[in-house]
Order: C-alpha cells, then sequence, then structure tokens
C-alpha cells in the first residue's frame, strides 16, 4: 500500500478536489463523439476562447493530442523538428514513428529551449534522398528543461522561420497555463503562432484525465477522425470533462502557489551541501545530488519511509514537483527530513537511513 505522504513524483499524481468531485458528479452528459455531450462542449468552447482557436477536440490525454496533430500533418517518413529533451521522444512509446510513420530530428537546445537558427539548420533541402520537414514542435513549459518557460519573442522566431519554410507548428502545451501564471503573458498570446495546440487538465490543474487539443476548423475536422481511429471516442465523457471545467475555473491563477512552493523548496535544497539545484521557472524542481555520494535512487528511497516521494531523471539527478496536493507546511517537512538524512549520511558511522 502506497504510504506517501508528501508526493513530490509529479503534479500527475494530483487528486480531484471535493468540489471537483461535486461538480463532476451534476455534469450534464451525451455522446460526445456525436458532439451532444453538453460538458465537453462547454469546455471545448472554453478552450477556443482561451486560446483564440477555431474549434477544439477533448480526448483523454495529451500524448494523444500530440499524436493525433502528428497523424493529420504527415505521410510516412516526414520529420517532425523538436528538442531532444521533448516528452514526444522519450515518453510517448515512439508514437510518431509507430502511428504516423514519422521520424523526429532532435535539436540540442538550451534547457529544452531552441532557436530560429537552430530549426533554420535542421530544415531538409528539398531533395529526393532526405526526410521531408514537416513540422516543428515546442513543449511549454519544457519538462525536461526543469519547467523552463519558452519567451514569446523566442517563440514568435522559431515559429516564423517555420511558416517561412512550409513547416506546421504544433505546441505540446501541457503546463502551458503554469507558464501563462509565471509570466502573466496570455495564453492566446503564446497560442497566436501556432498551427495546433493543447492543454493538459491532469496535471497541476488537478483534474482526473482529459486535454483539449485546439487549431483550425479544417485541422479538427481531420483530427476527429484519427481520435477515433486511435480509440480516443468517450461516449458520455461529460463527467470527466466537468473537472477539466471546473479546473478552468478555480484553479488556474492557484498555480502560483505551485511556483512559489517550488521556490522554497529549491531555496531549501540549495542550502544543504552535496546538492546542486538547477534554476527554478515554474513548478518542477531539478537537483543533483552527486555531491553527496549517493545516487537519485539512493536518495528517494531513503525518503520513502518517511512519506515523501520524488522522481529519478537519472542517476544523480532527481526531480521535483509541487501541485495542488502538496502544501508549503509539506514542502518544509520534507526539507527537513532531507537534511537530517544528509547528516546521517555525512556522519562517520551513518547507520542504516
Amino acid at each position: 500500500m502506497n504510504n506517501i505522504r508528501i508526493d513530490l513524483f509529479s503534479d500527475t499524481i494530483t487528486k480531484p478536489t471535493q468540489k471537483m468531485r461535486e461538480f463532476m458528479c451534476v455534469a450534464e452528459v451525451g455522446d460526445e463523439q456525436q458532439r451532444e455531450d453538453p460538458t465537453v462542449n462547454m469546455l471545448v468552447d472554453m478552450v477556443c476562447e482561451l486560446l483564440d482557436k477555431e474549434d477544439a477536440i477533448f480526448v483523454p490525454s495529451g500524448t494523444m493530442c500530440n499524436q493525433i496533430s502528428f497523424r493529420v500533418y504527415c505521410r510516412p517518413g516526414d520529420e517532425i523538428i523538436m528538442d531532444h529533451t521533448a516528452h514526444t521522444r522519450h515518453y510517448e512509446a515512439g508514437g510518431p514513428a509507430a502511428l504516423s510513420g514519422a521520424t523526429m530530428y532532435t535539436i540540442e537546445g538550451r534547457r529544452g529551449i531552441f532557436t530560429g537558427s537552430q530549426v533554420e539548420a535542421a530544415i531538409r533541402p528539398a531533395e529526393n534522398h532526405f526526410p521531408r520537414s514537416r513540422v516543428v514542435l515546442i513543449e511549454q513549459t519544457s519538462n525536461m528543461g526543469g519547467g523552463s518557460i519558452w519567451p514569446l519573442e523566442t517563440i514568435e522566431e522559431v515559429c516564423s522561420l517555420a511558416n517561412k519554410h512550409g513547416l506546421a507548428r504544433h505546441m505540446d502545451g501541457a503546463r502551458l497555463l503554469n507558464a501563462v501564471v509565471a509570466t502573466r503573458i496570455s495564453a492566446e498570446a503564446y497560442a497566436a503562432n501556432f498551427d495546433s495546440l493543447w492543454i493538459d487538465f491532469s496535471k497541476g490543474l488537478g483534474a482526473p484525465v482529459g486535454a483539449v487539443l485546439a487549431g483550425s476548423k479544417d485541422f479538427i475536422k481531420e483530427a476527429w477522425r484519427w481520435k477515433q481511429q486511435f480509440g480516443g471516442a468517450m461516449r458520455q465523457a461529460g463527467i470527466i470533462a466537468a473537472g477539466a471545467v471546473y479546473a478552468l475555473k478555480h484553479h488556474v491563477e492557484r498555480l502560483a502557489e505551485d511556483h512559489e512552493n517550488a521556490q522554497i523548496l529549491a531555496q531549501g535544497l540549495a542550502e544543504i551541501d552535496g546538492i546542486t539545484v538547477e534554476p527554478v521557472e515554474t513548478n518542477l524542481v531539478f537537483f543533483d545530488v552527486a555531491g553527496l555520494g549517493i545516487t537519485g535512487s539512493a536518495f528517494n528511497e531513503s525518503l520513502i519511509p518517511h512519506g515523501i516521494r520524488f522522481s529519478i531523471i537519472g542517476e544523480f539527478v532527481v526531480r521535483g514537483v509541487t501541485h495542488l496536493d502538496v502544501s508549503r507546511a509539506q514542502i518544509e517537512e520534507a526539507l527537513d527530513c532531507i537534511r537530517k538524512m544528509v547528516e546521517k549520511i555525512a556522519a562517520p558511522n551513518p547507520g542504516k537511513v
């Protein structure tokens, strides 16, 4: 049985609040695949307004949003340009190759963010021996970039070059609203440069499931076909769409609390000798424990008995993610526990931690 009390593994482990559950229980429902679910339709309208896009579609996951988009844009053998840290490359089970026959061209960006000149260098010549460059993918915020925020001017530069060369522009917006809250730049402004993008509701926004993919009417018309083929039909989906509706109404601005808690966690960790913390911009905290003389896995395993959990990113790199189920008091408790654990490690005869 899971005895974790302070779970910093990911913001995907959030549970719906009691008020969200109550809102979901009374949701009106219908057959969403026939466009007859009123709550799904409400959510779609809200996202279209938020992002200033013509149409949108509700699907089970952000991964499906990405894969539907690539299927719309790509023929087998086409190429998708992305950062080498991109979620699509590492955590979507080879979806572009399996579902669209597409390949991935990776760019060595900085903290998940690349430049327009890097995109231009990555675009293949229009020659029969090469894959066809078809899509540029941006991930906002960049997960493996440490929750880094793509600057709007960089987005504009990258998307302008992509458009110049006839490439589709797609945003993996899993944590887009974290960027919006952190910068006070509107979601509409971030979305303006993209042909398609999506928002995930099952991370910091706290809904149990679901994402919404948005774009032009023609794009979404095609997306419906691939949603059906990929098994994304959900029928009376208003029950889960209601969680996303509630999240948009009540959980967006509170993302700032997660960002504040991430800063507290980062500052506390940085004060511990042997731990090196990467810059923190939103709710993701990446830190290196090599200086403690232990691996990331050993660090995490030492905390599990105390009801605290992080995620492991590399041999010595650990990730902590703040979210609505972790309070400031719990962050302080976790830091206190880490300090005591490190003191035992540093002692001449540390014993069992």
